[in-house]
């Protein structure tokens, strides 16, 4: 081994100390409402030039962008709102298929998509509503004033 190796060693051992810690690879969803080309247009070239991108994806028809890459969320949600002046948030809506009741008042939305619902979080089920088994449990049970009075 030669002075020059021992020396290299040094050289790396200094520059991984300073190295700073690399964001995870996220995928962002975000609500951009766009008409036309233009919108499009300048929606993906506000996020394509942003540090840490990777890819974007954009859907019109669902008024949708997937962003991908070493990216913090909220700094693309401001980079969106502030670069084209739209109003952007975040997708709020899942697969109607992950959701108890779909059709819940405060679950479906009539803007979204085919085929989504708005996610409520708590397993699809919106606040103050009791999971489906503890529904069935209360439903012949004597303190419910409401039970079924054939027993």
């Amino acid at each position: 081994m030669g002075a020059l190796d021992y020396l290299s060693n040094f050289c790396t051992l200094t520059s991984t100390r300073n190295r700073t810690k690399r964001k995870p690879i996220q995928t962002v969803d975000i609500k951009v409402k766009m008409d036309c080309d233009g919108c499009e247009r300048r929606v993906k070239n506000a996020l394509t030039t942003m540090k840490g991108v990777k890819s974007v994806d954009i859907n019109r028809k669902q008024s949708r962008a997937t962003i991908s890459g070493y990216i913090e969320p909220n700094k693309v949600l401001k980079r969106v709102k502030n670069r084209t002046g739209k109003k952007a948030e975040f997708w709020p809506y899942v697969p109607y298929n992950l959701v108890y009741y779909p059709y819940v008042s405060q679950v479906y939305d009539k803007r979204a998509p085919a085929g989504f619902v708005r996610n409520v979080g708590q397993g699809g089920l919106p606040p103050g509503m009791n999971a489906p088994d503890e529904q069935f449990t209360s439903l012949f049970s004597d303190d419910n004033p409401n039970a079924c009075s054939i027993m």
